[in-house]
């Protein structure tokens, strides 16, 4: 069974940075890819950035340019540099992983709350 464990939320100012991190645990974690998805109130979840295990990546229109997203060499722990933060980059932040074989991702964080100050 996976587990990831999230870490790095928090209440920042407009302008300012987080960097939020995952590790991954279990038993032949074999993951495809890692990312990291947000779910304001009363919107729909989404993908904020994911990274393939070839280290190809892929980043929201709204978070291009303001986000970096890292993986460790392992591939089990990822982390999202995030800069430039806005009011509406405020979410409920979650660790994901699209483990090889799987159709898409299945295993999940419990979630890290960023918020963002005006």
């Amino acid at each position: 069974q996976v587990q990831l464990v999230e870490s790095g939320g928090g209440l920042v100012q407009a302008g300012g940075s987080l960097r939020l991190s995952c590790t991954a645990s279990g038993r032949r974690f074999s993951a495809y890819a890692m990312g990291w998805f947000r779910q304001a109130p009363g919107k729909e979840r989404e993908l904020v950035a994911s990274i393939r295990t070839s280290g190809g990546t892929y980043y929201a229109d709204s978070v291009k340019g303001r986000f970096a997203i890292s993986k460790n060499r392992a591939g089990n722990a990822v982390s999202l540099q995030m800069n430039s933060l806005k009011p509406e980059d405020t979410a409920v932040y979650y660790c994901a992983a699209h483990m090889v074989g799987a159709n898409d991702y299945g295993s999940w964080g419990q979630g890290t709350q960023v918020t963002v100050s005006s």
